[in-house]
């Protein structure tokens, strides 16, 4: 089963066999590549992982980037003759969405928190990507909200490219011991991994005065292992949370699959 995840910078592409990850990898979102040149990469991908087209049974698909949504599909029916189910409306997850507009919840959220609620019931937060997108689902399941603000590598590109004689840092680099910087980078690496940490950890405190003390905290993406290290609030990390919801959903749709 394929599972496929269209992202502003990334598509992930994983698979799936006896409910059981056998690989997970990567490619470019293209808005100028054509459903030729998807279908080239897609079949050149599951090639790299020694998946013959063939053996795809069925698979799922969530977007947040709906330029490629179509282009995508047609890629893969060009490699498959398998349905392929679309995160949206008419699926069922599991989870109620109390939102002012559902539509407007991104894939990724919704499949993060399926997968984080596999783990245990909520109260529970999603961290997800390189934005930071905290959405919550409460003690009853049910999807209540969030909050969106740029994560620490957008923040630090911006930063770097809009003044003169910054230097890029890495940010999976640990900050120094003190938080008084003594040269320009290491300002820069307290100031994004201890302030992104201090942020997270502020933001986690609203969350537990709203949601109960009880609130576990889940991320994936690229959240840096050094910022996760440096909260005090208790982070898990999954690095497959979006893809394995997307399974999940598939596993509770498959019926009309």
């Amino acid at each position: 089963i394929l599972t496929v995840n269209i992202g502003n910078t990334h598509i992930t592409i994983a698979g799936y066999e006896h409910d059981s990850l056998q690989f997970s990898g990567r490619l470019h979102s293209s808005p100028s590549a054509t459903v030729d040149e998807y279908a080239m990469n897609l079949l050149n991908l599951l090639s790299l992982y020694q998946v013959a087209p063939e053996r795809i049974e069925g698979g799922i698909l969530g977007s947040v980037v709906p330029a490629l949504t179509g282009r995508v599909l047609g890629a893969l029916q060009m490699l498959c003759s398998a349905r392929f189910l679309t995160v949206g409306p008419g699926l069922k997850s599991g989870i109620k969405l109390r939102l002012d507009n559902p539509a407007q919840l991104g894939a990724e959220l919704l499949c993060g928190a399926v997968a984080a609620l596999a783990e245990g019931p909520g109260p529970l937060a999603v961290i997800s990507q390189n934005r930071h997108l905290h959405h919550a689902v409460n003690a009853k399941q049910e999807l209540v909200g969030g909050v969106i603000l740029p994560g620490p590598q957008l923040s630090l590109s911006a930063l770097v490219q809009r003044t003169a004689q910054l230097p890029q840092i890495d940010l999976s680099a640990p900050a120094s011991s003190s938080i008084l910087g003594k040269n320009t980078s290491a300002c820069l690496q307290n100031g994004f991994v201890l302030g992104t940490a201090g942020l997270l950890d502020g933001l986690a405190e609203r969350f537990q005065a709203e949601l109960g003390p009880d609130i576990r905290f889940y991320a994936t993406g690229n959240l840096p292992r050094t910022i996760r290290e440096a909260c005090r609030t208790p982070i898990e990390y999954r690095e497959y949370l979006i893809t394995d919801g997307l399974y999940r959903i598939w596993q509770r749709n498959r019926k009309g699959s």
